[in-house]
């Protein structure tokens, strides 16, 4: 394990990060400086370490290299959508399209090009912290169909079933509900999802959301492209 950890118990206050990298200097960089910023940091060096931390500790974020030895940032972000939405904030080589597009498409939260600056990190993440955190003030619910969804508690719910959903997913769903019936573009929905990754990122969650809420995904009822314009939720506040 990377130098730099912190128990979590002692700092119940601050945010908490698990960063997974196999690059011991980039984990005690990125532990020193987020510490500096007011981040709880904890490091493991592999998807083992990273597993075995994810048993014992609650995180807000996390931070995980593409390339590591063993099972992959993508392979690790895979296994880990498969039972939690913690966010995840994937670090990819630079000029590596792919491997940002897969991250996305696994589930990842946001990317971050090799080198970077430790400042964009705690950007990113901040960006993150502020989409998946709890909005004060009445619940405000929407429904489409035999989904509610309601953005106070970003819970997507069928009936009983709840379906969980990314900070990422969250804040689409946010941006589609704030104007449901509306059509938005993509940079509309980009800007209100404060994510500034290009038309590709909401093309990729708008698939995983429509995976989740639509029987047929070719045909769509709720979640509609308008071509030429972008997307729209077909519903109604409630």
């Amino acid at each position: 394990m990377c130098a730099g950890a912190k128990k979590k118990e002692n700092y119940a206050e601050k945010p908490h990060v698990l960063v997974v990298d196999d690059d011991k200097r980039i984990c005690d960089l990125v532990s020193r400086y987020l510490s500096e910023q007011g981040f709880v940091v904890l490091t493991a060096a592999n998807a083992d370490e990273a597993g075995q931390l994810l048993a014992r500790f609650l995180f807000d974020v996390l931070v995980v290299d593409v390339m590591m030895p063993g099972q992959t940032g993508l392979e690790f972000t895979a296994d880990l959508r498969a039972r939690s939405d913690v966010p995840v904030l994937l670090l990819t080589a630079l000029g590596e399209a792919d491997d940002r597009i897969k991250g996305l498409e696994v589930g990842a939260d946001d990317y971050l090009p090799k080198p970077f600056e430790p400042r964009e990190l705690v950007l990113r993440l901040n960006a993150i912290l502020k989409r998946t955190a709890v909005l004060s003030g009445e619940a405000h619910q929407f429904r489409f169909g035999d989904w509610v969804y309601d953005t106070k508690d970003a819970l997507l719910k069928k009936g009983d079933k709840i379906v969980g959903l990314t900070s990422m997913e969250a804040a689409l769903m946010g941006a589609l509900c704030s104007q449901i019936g509306e059509v938005l573009s993509r940079e509309d929905l980009a800007e209100l999802c404060d994510v500034d990754a290009g038309e590709r990122t909401i093309d990729v969650q708008v698939t995983r959301l429509r995976r989740k809420i639509e029987e047929d995904t070719r045909a769509p009822q709720y979640l509609q492209t308008v071509r030429g314009k972008g997307y729209v939720l077909r519903g109604e506040a409630v």
